[in-house]
């Protein structure tokens, strides 16, 4: 069956794929709502900039009637799923990682961004913190090795915070398993 120009059908790779359909599948099985009604309006809120109530607008010009709050449960329900299935296809990084800190106004606020990336600018951990200081770089650290493993160089610039956090993970190791440390300039 052909779908009309515009619209998608369950079966467009581009709309929901095998894997993810079985695990909502799996988690929503006695929901009212079709599986694929359900990851169209997670997807859409979690892509753009649109609110609970602009999804909710939109899936009634298509002829679905979803109540906001219900978005809110899917959300709220899909998000770990979903975190899981992402970092589970997620390319392995590199042993070489650069970890750079920079502060930037979120609604109006300033806050911190703690980033880490590998030689070929993969991300691979970020986060965004109100503080700048050693215990949030540790536990930034301690997020992406969790995630990715150790690596074995970590150049950094000129910050205190990480160095000490670096400092704080090779405290108990011995030196030929320590994280090499390269800061400054030569970071860059």
């Amino acid at each position: 069956m052909q779908a009309p120009p515009g619209r998608t059908t369950p079966d467009d790779p581009i709309f929901l794929s095998a894997s993810l359909r079985v695990l909502l599948l799996k988690s929503f099985c006695r929901l009212h709502y079709p599986a694929d009604i359900i990851a169209q309006c997670v997807r859409w809120y979690l892509a753009y900039a649109l609110s609970l109530r602009n999804v909710e607008e939109m899936m009634a010009e298509r002829g679905i009637a979803v109540d906001h709050y219900t978005l809110h449960r899917w959300v709220i329900r899909l998000l770990p799923l979903l975190d899981m299935a992402f970092h589970r296809h997620k390319r392995p990084v590199g042993s070489h990682w650069r970890m750079d800190e920079t502060y930037i106004k979120v609604k109006g606020q300033w806050k911190y961004l703690y980033r880490a990336v590998d030689t070929a600018e993969q991300t691979i951990d970020f986060l965004l913190t109100a503080r700048q200081d050693a215990v949030v770089a540790l536990r930034f650290f301690h997020k992406a090795i969790r995630h990715h493993g150790e690596p074995e160089v970590v150049a950094i610039d000129k910050s205190g915070t990480n160095t000490s956090a670096l400092a704080a993970l090779n405290a108990d190791k011995p030196d030929e398993e320590a994280i090499q440390l390269i800061s400054g300039k030569a970071s860059t």
